[in-house]
């Protein structure tokens, strides 16, 4: 039989390739339920209590997994060994680089943030392998206070305002970056700033991709959704689509650009080159340009507009007003190509959402053609307090590891 042609009856699954497969899947249940017994993953998962002690040794010795204590489930028979996943050990790093700041994030197996170091930095026309190797050494100060934790973070994530492609930048407008390998300088760097230790394995993606899988990941569990649009408000706007629990990504891996929807042909020149697209009427920028407030104000810019929207002062009002409609004459179009359950404000809407919000679902209302969209029906909401970008980017390695346990454990025997 070829062996190339796809109609071709895949190949039996060898012992060791099923071991491998439960072990992530013993770990990610122990994981998602954080804590249970041997016995209650056996159950959950449907092998045997046999197998299942034994994959959960191999976790034990390997620092996967620790137990304690007794749990009482309320039937007759022993209580079991409470398990959970491990809080010291392999961890996520993740790296926001942004227009005016850089986030470092260190999380644990279990999904807790350890570390989170904020430099507020105006990145701008810098050359990439400065703001990079700025990056890189908040970075490991990040590593040094995970250590002291006891932690061991097994690979970096970066998270730009960028079309990511190949472990390269494709295009940042905002940052004013175009075909960077993102990837391997940000590696030289931290590196160059750790020549003892063992090389990290480092990884890129858009910011808004990261924010939106932190959503999806940390967000509110009593009314969570597992699609919708997700919309991240900076200097620039990101945006991002989950479907069913996936990350929709596009042919080319770059779907989610809404920023760049052009809402008026005649409008603004925007950094991409096109003119009148949706973040030059509704990004930081103009929000705070519309308000009378000088554009390039950044932190101090949008408390001074939040606290003149608080007050009723009716330039700020009606900026964060026109902002928000043009949002939801764009997003409108989005809910009709995607149906989503929700769209999910983030960055900086998120601060601003009761002033932005009633427009921006006035809009929607009017426009989604289904007739599901009323206002108040809370399709239209903040993002999660407990997820960001770096976040996002710290847990995607994190669930790498969970996925794949063995590998981790054969990379640091190499």
């Amino acid at each position: 039989m070829n062996s190339n042609d796809p109609s071709a009856a895949p190949s039996k699954a060898d012992k060791a390739t099923v071991r491998r497969h439960n072990l992530s899947l013993v770990l990610r249940t122990v994981h998602d339920a954080g804590e249970a017994t041997r016995a209650g993953v056996a159950a959950r998962v449907g092998l045997t209590r046999a197998a299942v002690s034994s994959l959960v040794d191999q976790l034990l010795t390997e620092g996967f997994l620790t137990e304690w204590g007794k749990t009482f489930s309320g039937q007759a028979g022993r209580p079991g060994t409470a398990l959970q996943v491990a809080r010291t050990g392999p961890a996520g790093l993740g790296v926001e680089i942004n227009i005016d700041y850089v986030t470092v994030c260190v999380i644990d197996l279990a999904g807790t943030e350890r570390v989170r170091l904020v430099e507020r930095t105006d990145n701008r026309g810098a050359p990439p392998a400065t703001v990079l190797a700025r990056a890189a050494r908040l970075a490991s100060r990040a590593i040094e206070s995970a250590t002291e934790q006891r932690l061991r973070p097994v690979g970096a994530e970066l998270a730009l305002p960028a079309l990511v492609s190949g472990g390269s930048v494709r295009q940042a407008p905002n940052l004013g970056w175009n075909r960077v390998a993102v990837e391997g300088l940000f590696a030289q760097a931290l590196t160059a700033l750790h020549p003892t230790h063992r090389a990290l394995p480092v990884s890129a993606d858009n910011e808004a991709n990261l924010a939106a899988m932190a959503e999806l990941w940390f967000g509110d569990s009593d009314d969570r959704v597992t699609s919708f649009i997700y919309l991240t408000g900076e200097i620039g706007i990101g945006g991002a689509l989950v479907l069913n629990g996936q990350l929709l990504r596009g042919a080319h891996g770059f779907a989610g650009e809404i920023g760049h929807v052009v809402v008026e042909p005649d409008g603004p020149e925007c950094r991409c080159g096109a003119r009148g697209c949706l973040e030059q009427y509704a990004g930081q920028a103009a929000l705070l340009r519309t308000a009378g407030l000088d554009e390039s104000a950044g932190l101090t810019g949008l408390a001074e507009l939040e606290r003149r929207a608080r007050e009723g002062e009716p330039q700020a009002r009606n900026a964060i007003d026109a902002a928000g409609r043009r949002l939801g004459r764009v997003l409108s179009g989005a809910v009709n190509l995607i149906d989503p359950d929700a769209v999910i404000l983030g960055g900086v809407f998120r601060d601003l959402m009761p002033w932005l919000a009633p427009a921006a679902d006035e809009e929607l209302t009017a426009r989604v053609v289904s007739g599901l969209w009323t206002p108040g029906s809370k399709r239209l909401r903040a993002s999660s307090l407990s997820g960001d970008a770096a976040r996002g980017a710290a847990a995607r390695v994190v669930r790498e590891v969970l996925a794949d346990p063995a590998a981790y454990v054969e990379r640091v025997a190499d």
